[in-house]
């Protein structure tokens, strides 16, 4: 380990911008991630890629060059003056992808994001598992994931949902903002007070595979049936905490109790809105969110999932990749120490993984892949169809 810290610090320069060299505190986040892979949930390059004006779709154009400073929260050198050691991909498609083809756009968005990984091996590592996580890290790479968000684009099928997972999918956010005939949605009309029996097929087929079951973007209701159905540690890969700011994207104070019981993880993430109802959201409001859901549920179930390059703004102190760092600073400050700030750092998604990982060998022993459908399971397809 003391190889990976050696490493670690020749990849990018020792001080953070906007912190003094001498910020003991700052010494103390870099010693974290330094042994400690940052394991950030949701960044929207991918998206942010496809839509770009500069070249639309196209993982070569001279504007999108990682290697050198770009337009996004997210370059080479900001992820390694950030201490990115992991990072899940969003593979996002919106939920009107449905109507041109859901699975289509799906399998677009996946490229694009193997291509971006694929163009700089001396940066990134397809990570496809917990152990290929911590080889990535101890090789200095960023260890690169992929994240699906919103179950629409399965369009109601286990085996879209086996075929995404074999090319490398590692959680898969249940819904967007978007009602799905099978669960309901945060900011949408609920049709079906949570999951319906399709949806906790989904549920339990995702734990069987080993895929994370993502509940960001869900209503409360579906989260307490994912809760009441998983076997699995679950996450929110991009939410923050409704006691603090009451958004229907957060998550509520009940819902945080129940987490020592499952295992699971919720990713505090940096979006302004979901922070505060003033106009301006900073660092200190994220620690906050950070601070409530480990008094709550307990340190072991939080973590980070910025956002970048799906937002439009960002707290003040926490800009692009490169401030993740700082984040660790403000909870040192507050009296955190460096054993809980390694855990919100990394290690509760990486275990809470890694024990999905166990359930699922366990699952697989037990029975083979679900053939169930939500014509059996629900006797009817729904509008999103």
């Amino acid at each position: 380990m003391i190889r990976v810290a050696l490493l670690v610090l020749t990849l990018a320069a020792v001080s953070v911008s906007h912190v003094s060299a001498q910020d003991t505190h700052m010494e103390k986040a870099l010693r974290v991630l330094a042994m400690t892979p940052l394991v950030d949930g949701h960044n929207d390059l991918p998206w942010a890629i496809r839509n770009s004006e500069a070249g639309p779709h196209d993982v070569e154009a001279a504007e999108h060059d990682l290697r050198g400073t770009t337009s996004f929260h997210t370059d080479i050198d900001r992820l390694r003056e950030g201490r990115v050691g992991a990072q899940f991909w969003s593979v996002y498609i919106p939920f009107e992808a449905v109507a041109e083809g859901a699975a289509k756009v799906q399998l677009e968005q996946i490229d694009i994001a193997l291509q971006i990984i694929d163009k700089y091996p001396e940066a990134m590592e397809l990570a496809t598992s917990v152990s290929s996580v911590e080889s990535a890290f101890g090789r200095g790479r960023v260890a690169s994931m992929l994240g699906m968000e919103g179950g629409h684009a399965i369009e109601n099928s286990l085996g879209s949902l086996r075929a995404f997972y074999a090319m490398g999918v590692r959680y898969m956010t249940l819904t967007h903002n978007g009602t799905l005939d099978w669960a309901d949605a945060c900011c949408d009309e609920a049709r079906h007070g949570g999951l319906t029996e399709f949806g906790r097929e989904v549920v339990r087929e995702m734990n069987r595979m080993g895929m994370l079951v993502d509940i960001s973007h869900t209503s409360p209701e579906t989260m307490n049936d994912v809760l009441d159905v998983a076997e699995a540690p679950v996450i929110w890969s991009h939410s923050s905490a409704r006691g603090i700011h009451d958004h229907p994207r957060n998550v509520p104070d009940q819902v945080l109790r129940r987490l020592p019981q499952n295992g699971g993880v919720v990713m505090v993430t940096f979006v302004p809105s979901f922070l505060t109802s003033r106009d301006e959201a900073t660092i200190a409001d994220v620690a906050d969110h950070i601070e409530h859901i480990a008094t709550l549920a307990g340190v072991d179930h939080v973590g980070i999932g910025s956002d970048f390059d799906g937002i439009d703004s960002t707290p003040v102190g926490l800009e692009d990749v490169s401030t993740f760092p700082a984040l660790l600073a403000e909870l040192s400050r507050r009296g955190w120490t460096e054993e809980d700030m390694a855990k919100v750092a990394g290690e509760n998604v990486l275990r809470a993984w890694r024990e999905a990982e166990a359930t699922a060998r366990r699952l697989q022993r037990e029975g083979p892949p679900s053939t169930r459908t939500i014509q059996q399971l629900d006797g009817t397809i729904g509008d999103d169809r």
